[in-house]
């Protein structure tokens, strides 16, 4: 069944309390993405390159007529240690976050969570001349 007529199939709120275990492919890499693996009963992306389709605006609802792509943008870590990724949508600009699967690609995780840090807003060769003008002694020591 495809993953947009979802909505059209079951009663509102549906996907709130019941598993969603259906294959699906993806829009961004097209890959087949298959429920077991997942470590869970909601698979909700693509593990291979993250992205997942605009379905709900609260978990489960599949409300969205969006139904744009929504891409990795950032990871983040929750209260108990577990780590989420973040999705905005491409054509709607909506974000949600999305706890990872057991079966997620871990050099894409990665990629997300050092993007910050690999592509910092500022030039990073004048880190000392900032560290100076904010009061520091500007030198970096080992």
């Amino acid at each position: 069944m495809n993953r947009e007529n979802k909505k059209k199939s079951f009663e509102k709120g549906y996907y709130k309390t019941h598993a969603c275990d259906e294959t699906f492919v993806c829009k961004v890499c097209g890959r087949t993405v298959v429920p077991t693996g997942a470590g869970s009963d909601h698979r909700n992306h693509c593990p291979n390159c993250l992205c997942s389709q605009h379905l709900d605006i609260e978990p489960g609802d599949r409300e969205s007529d969006c139904g744009g792509v929504m891409e990795p943008i950032a990871v983040w870590v929750r209260k108990n240690g577990e780590w989420a990724i973040i999705h905005r949508c491409r054509i709607c600009g909506a974000l949600s976050s999305n706890r990872i699967a057991a079966d997620d690609n871990p050099m894409k995780l990665m990629s997300l969570a050092m993007k910050p840090i690999a592509c910092p807003p500022f030039p990073i060769e004048r880190i000392e001349e900032m560290t100076k003008l904010m009061g520091g002694e500007g030198e970096l020591r080992y």
